[in-house]
């Protein structure tokens, strides 16, 4: 990779401080950098600050003002061509999950994530 060449942005929506290292790590080993938030609104916040995110890893269980699901649905309405990937616990009714969103139940397959993030960082839009 020629040092010009920006990596990918993935913004890492975790409150757990073990889970935040972790998904870090694979999110860097999917080769993009990575932006952190503890809570909802820093997300949020973040996002309003950025044009440069392509992917959202988000827990569904995170605390803030706007809980799982509703942080997804709100994402998606106001940043259309970011992609999602969740994460849970719980699976959720999938239905539920935004268009183009996808579900990594925990404890996840670190592999499986990966591919997650670098199918959606190498998609054009």
């Amino acid at each position: 990779m020629a040092s010009t060449e920006r990596r990918p942005v993935v913004l890492l929506i975790e409150n757990e401080p073990i889970q935040m290292m972790v998904l870090s790590d694979l999110i860097e080993e999917a080769g993009c950098d990575v932006v952190e938030a503890t809570t909802a609104a820093k997300a949020i916040h973040i996002l309003e600050q950025r044009t440069d995110i392509r992917v959202v890893v988000a827990d569904l269980d995170v605390r803030g003002s706007v809980m799982g699901l509703q942080l997804a649905a709100m994402i998606r309405d106001r940043w259309p061509p970011i992609e999602m990937i969740l994460t849970g616990a719980v699976k959720p009714d999938l239905s539920s999950i935004p268009a183009r969103g996808v579900f990594h139940d925990k404890p996840f397959d670190q592999g499986k994530l990966v591919q997650s993030i670098r199918t959606f960082v190498s998609a054009e839009h």
